[in-house]
C-alpha cells in the first residue's frame, strides 16, 4: 500500500448530538465504508451476523450511559447523520470488544520527554482497506478542550490529542477477555476529554474499560504513562529514560497475573527495537527523525514499519495504515497515510 490520499478534515461543534449529527453527515462515505469492513471481519473471524454484533455492542449502553450518557447522544446523531441506525455506530465504536479481542494487530507506540517537549506518537497497523475509512476531526465542545483525532468514520474516540496538551495513542493486545463495560474507544475519547494527565489516567482507571488495550497517555505537562486498561485491572508503566514504548503484549506484571494474552510473534522483537531507537534519538530530534523511527524495518516485514507477509494466513495480514506524530508542547500535530516508510504528509499544528 502506497498511498498518499488525503484524508477528509471535519471540524465538529455544538451540543453532543449535533457533532454527532455533523460527523455523520460530513464522514458518511467514510462511515459506511467502516460498516462494509467490519461486517466482513465480523463474520470471518467469528462467523457473527452483523445483527448478532449489533446485539453484542447493546450490552454496552448500560455502561456507557453510567460513564458519559453525552456519547450515547453524540453516537445517535452520527447514526442520523449517516443514515444508518443508532445499534450500527454502537458497534462500531465497540468493534474491539465485539470480535477483535481475538484479532492479531500490531502497533508500536511512544512517549517521548527531551528537552522539555513531550513527543507523542505511533504506526496504527491494520487492515488496508480502512485507509478509506480515515477521518481528521476537530471537535470543539462546551466545558471540554477541544480534540484533534485520526478516527475510523462513525467511531467517535481514537488517536489523537486536545487543546489542553493531553494525547494518546493505542495498542490493541489480544487476551480474549471481555465484560460488559465502557468500550475501549469510548475509554480514548475521555481521555481526549480531558484537562489534565491526572483526569485523562483516572477516566480510564478501576477496570472500567470492557477489554484489554494499551493507552499512551502523556501531557504537555511531562508527564506520561502507559495504561494497560481491562475489564479487571489497570496498570501503569512509567517512562525510563524519558519514554515510554509499547506494542502488543502486556508488559505490567500484575496484569500478567490478572489477563492471559496471545501476542503474535513479532511484539517482543518490535518494542526492543523502539526502545532501541528512541535511544540512539540526538538532542535535537524533530517530526522527522520521529517519523524516522516509525519507518524502521529491522525484522521486515513485520517490522515496525509493517509490510504485508504473504506467509501469514489472510485473516493476520495487515500493513501500516497511518502514523501520528505529535509534540504536546508546541501543538503539532502531523500524520501521514500509508506506510511510514513511503506515505504521504498529513497535517499541520492543532
Amino acid at each position: 500500500m502506497n498511498d498518499t490520499r488525503t484524508v477528509r478534515k471535519i471540524h465538529l461543534s455544538g451540543s453532543p448530538y449535533e457533532i454527532g449529527r455533523g460527523h455523520g453527515e460530513q464522514g458518511k462515505r467514510e462511515i459506511g465504508n467502516s460498516l462494509t469492513t467490519y461486517e466482513a471481519l465480523f463474520r470471518g473471524y467469528t462467523g457473527m451476523s452483523w445483527q448478532d454484533a449489533c446485539e453484542k455492542a447493546l450490552l454496552h449502553h448500560d455502561a456507557i450511559s453510567a460513564f458519559r450518557p453525552e456519547y450515547l447522544e453524540e453516537m445517535q446523531g452520527v447514526a442520523d447523520g449517516a443514515g444508518v441506525r443508532f445499534e450500527d455506530i454502537l458497534a462500531l465504536n465497540a468493534r474491539s470488544e465485539i470480535a477483535l479481542t481475538a484479532t492479531p494487530d500490531g502497533c508500536t507506540s511512544f512517549a517521548y520527554l527531551k528537552q522539555g517537549e513531550v513527543w507523542l506518537g505511533q504506526n496504527w497497523d491494520w487492515k488496508s482497506s480502512q485507509i478509506d475509512s480515515l477521518l481528521d476531526i476537530e471537535i470543539g465542545q462546551e466545558g471540554k478542550p477541544s480534540v484533534r483525532m485520526i478516527t475510523e468514520g462513525g467511531i467517535i474516540g481514537k488517536i489523537g490529542c486536545n487543546s489542553a496538551g493531553v494525547g494518546v495513542c493505542l495498542n490493541a493486545l489480544m487476551t480474549r477477555t471481555w465484560q460488559p463495560k465502557v468500550p475501549i474507544h469510548l475509554g480514548l475519547r475521555a481521555v481526549l476529554d480531558s484537562h489534565t494527565f491526572g483526569e485523562a489516567s483516572e477516566a480510564v482507571s478501576d477496570g472500567r474499560m470492557a477489554s484489554p488495550a494499551h493507552f499512551l497517555i502523556a501531557s504537555k505537562s511531562g508527564e506520561m504513562a502507559g495504561t494497560e486498561v481491562s475489564p479487571v485491572h489497570t496498570a501503569a508503566i512509567p517512562p525510563e529514560d524519558g519514554a515510554v514504548v509499547h506494542t502488543n503484549h502486556i508488559c505490567d506484571p500484575r496484569m500478567q497475573e490478572a489477563v492471559s494474552d496471545f501476542p503474535i510473534p513479532d511484539s517482543a522483537p518490535r518494542l526492543n527495537r523502539i526502545k532501541k531507537l528512541m535511544s540512539g534519538l540526538d538532542e535535537k530530534a524533530g517530526a522527522e527523525q520521529m517519523f524516522g523511527v516509525l519507518s524502521d524495518h529491522e525484522h521486515y516485514p513485520d517490522s515496525i514499519c509493517r509490510h504485508i507477509n504473504p506467509a501469514h494466513p489472510e485473516h493476520m495480514q495487515m500493513e501500516t495504515v497511518f502514523s501520528i506524530v505529535m509534540n504536546l508542547t508546541t501543538g503539532s500535530f502531523d500524520y501521514r497515510t500509508g506506510r511510514a516508510c513511503e506515505a504521504g504528509a498529513g497535517s499541520r499544528s492543532f
